[in-house]
């Protein structure tokens, strides 16, 4: 799965075949180039060497997908689109610099969602439960080292 911007800067990618980063350099420059240049009434699917693309502009970022020949680009498709209502709950109307600026949080929720490609929880309330009992436990851990953090710094100073 590759996010990318009307541009062409890649804000993100997931894969789930290993690869050399020279590949998948390559691969990714490809995708780009050839998403980039369809018009915009065209089809969302198309064929690229063995797999199929499926792909999805939402506002100024692309959501692009590589499936093998006997995947439902359909499914595909509505995956996509799901991946995108849980970053826009999770973020609130969710824009291109909430990814930039938290993409950690952007995999993680794609984690959530996909585990090796397939589609590991279909509510978006489960993944979002899930997203948001990381978040506390976050919190909590953070909340812990600043108290340590100020304990030992305590103990520095008498």
């Amino acid at each position: 799965m590759l996010l990318f911007s009307r541009q062409g800067k890649l804000r993100l990618q997931k894969w789930y075949v290993p690869l050399s980063d020279k590949e998948k350099k390559k691969i990714t420059r490809e995708l780009v180039q050839t998403v980039l240049a369809r018009k915009p009434k065209m089809c969302s699917f198309l064929e690229w060497r063995d797999l199929k693309i499926v792909y999805k502009r939402y506002a100024s970022l692309y959501f692009c997908c590589a499936i093998e020949d006997q995947d439902n680009e359909l499914i595909t498709l509505e995956i996509i689109h799901r991946y995108v209502e849980l970053l826009d709950k999770y973020f609130g109307s969710v824009c291109e610099l909430d990814i930039i600026f938290n993409f950690e949080k952007a995999y993680f929720i794609l984690d959530e969602f996909l585990l090796g490609g397939e589609v590991q929880e279909t509510s978006k309330k489960n993944v979002l439960k899930a997203i948001e009992q990381a978040d506390l436990l976050q919190e909590a851990i953070a909340c812990e080292a600043s108290v340590i953090t100020l304990t030992v710094s305590q103990i520095t100073l008498k």
